[in-house]
C-alpha cells in the first residue's frame, strides 16, 4: 500500500485561526522588511547583483501576494467586532490601522516599481529617494505591527472568547428550556 493511500483516509486539519495566521504574516513581514533594508544598502554598496536582484524578486512577490491580502484579512476578520465594542480608545486605534493600511498600500505602489527595477537589473533608481521611502515604509509598518500585536490582537481574542462563552450559556439556556 502506498503511503499516500493512507493519507487520503485522513480527516482534513482545521485551518490556523485568523489571528495566528495573521501573526504568522506579521513574522514573515518583519523578515521582508529587513530584506528590503538590506537590500537597498546592498545595492548602493555593491551594485546590482545576482543575489540582490534575487532579494528584490522576493520582496517584490512578498509584498504583492501578501501585504494587500494580509489587509484585507485584518478588515475582515479583526477590525469588526473591535469596532462594534463601543470603547472609544479601541475604535480610535482600529480607525489608526485602517488609515495606515491606506498609507502602506499608498507606499507600495511608490516603492515596489523601483524595487521591481532592480529586481530586473533595470538602473535609473534614485536611491536617495527609495532609501527615504523605504525608511518611511518600515517605520510605519513596525509601529503597525506592533500596535496590532500589543493591543488590537490581544482585545480581539479576548471579544471572541467573550463571544464563545456567551453563545454556550445561551445554547445551554436553550438545551435546557
Amino acid at each position: 500500500m502506498r503511503i499516500d493511500n493512507l493519507r487520503t483516509g485522513r480527516a482534513p486539519v482545521p485551518p490556523m485561526p485568523p489571528l495566528d495566521e495573521l501573526e504568522a504574516t506579521h513574522r514573515e513581514l518583519m523578515l521582508a522588511l529587513e530584506q528590503l533594508d538590506q537590500l537597498v544598502r546592498g545595492v548602493e554598496r555593491d551594485g546590482s547583483t545576482a543575489p540582490l536582484r534575487a532579494i528584490a524578486r522576493s520582496v517584490v512577490r512578498f509584498f504583492a501576494e501578501v501585504g494587500h491580502h494580509h489587509h484585507t484579512e485584518e478588515e475582515r476578520h479583526v477590525f469588526p467586532d473591535l469596532l462594534a465594542s463601543g470603547d472609544v480608545d479601541l475604535i480610535q486605534h482600529v480607525h489608526r490601522l485602517q488609515q495606515d493600511h491606506g498609507w502602506l498600500e499608498e507606499d507600495w505602489r511608490e516603492i515596489g516599481p523601483q524595487v521591481d527595477a532592480l529586481a530586473q537589473g533595470i538602473g535609473g533608481v534614485d536611491f536617495d529617494t527609495l532609501r527615504q521611502a523605504v525608511e518611511v515604509f518600515s517605520l510605519l509598518y513596525r509601529e503597525h505591527i506592533a500596535l496590532e500585536e500589543s493591543l488590537i490582537y490581544p482585545e480581539a481574542r479576548r471579544l471572541a472568547k467573550l463571544e464563545r462563552e456567551q453563545a454556550q450559556i445561551r445554547a445551554a439556556a436553550t438545551s435546557s428550556s
